[in-house]
């Protein structure tokens, strides 16, 4: 039996070409989604057996180990979790409201640590297990009107790194993706001058794919990454050169 992926944020996206990409090397996937049903239920549709769905909200602080107990009883052991849903709520620094903050850094930052803190007792008991959490170029370089965001994201690749010396010598690794711009359903309400702007400073012209981040977070589930935690990888066509 192939060993078992929950990548949490899966219906859509970079999230969907993670799911679909796994599937295709004959892993074994377990994918959430908030509301989309109908993407979900298509997504399993296109791998019979192997992918199953399940409806999961962020700010749910019970679902996590709730998911995880589901999902193992129905697939089987998780090897890795990929951490990929967010949202995001723009606006100046300010302009944002108290529950604007808390509903980001919650759902951003809280909803990867409770996914990690559901998986990790499993994980370290059997000595196995890798675990890739999706930030953004906003931790890195700033954006204006993503500062709350970019905090989310930014916090995210420190708990990547304290989190892979935690768990290290218990053979699981934790590692982080820092994707570039991406045209994916999430930044479909980004202005088109800000699109522009942001597309401006890569260095590769055809710039970034969902499918080229599922490439490094696939390598990053692998055996051939057995050496490599504690790391946050951009991908991002040059934008950071």
């Amino acid at each position: 039996m192939s060993a078992v992926v929950l990548v949490i944020g899966g219906s859509r996206g970079i999230g969907r070409a993670v799911v679909r990409l796994l599937a295709s090397s004959g892993r074994r996937v377990a994918f959430t989604y908030r509301s989309d049903e109908a993407a979900a239920r298509g997504l399993e549709a296109e791998f019979p057996g192997a992918v199953k769905s399940w409806r999961f909200d962020l700010a749910d602080r019970p679902a996590p180990g709730t998911l995880v107990r589901e999902v193992e009883a129905a697939l089987g052991p998780i090897a890795g979790l990929v951490n990929n849903a967010a949202i995001r709520r723009d606006a100046l620094l300010a302009a944002t409201p108290d529950a604007d903050w808390d509903a980001v850094i919650d759902a951003n930052l809280g909803g990867p640590f409770r996914c990690c803190r559901a998986v990790l007792p499993l994980m370290i008991s059997r000595r196995q297990g890798s675990i890739v959490n999706v930030s953004s170029l906003t931790a890195v370089r700033g954006v204006a009107g993503q500062a709350v965001y970019g905090a989310a994201k930014a916090g995210l690749i420190g708990l990547t790194k304290s989190l892979a010396r935690e768990v290290g010598r218990r053979n699981v690794r934790v590692n982080a993706v820092v994707p570039g711009l991406v045209l994916t359903e999430m930044v479909a309400d980004i202005p088109t001058e800000k699109i522009q702007a942001l597309r401006a400073i890569e260095a590769l012209p055809s710039g970034t794919l969902p499918e080229d981040i599922a490439g490094m977070i696939t390598y990053l589930l692998s055996d051939g990454a057995r050496a490599i935690t504690g790391q946050a990888f951009l991908v991002d066509a040059g934008s950071t050169a």
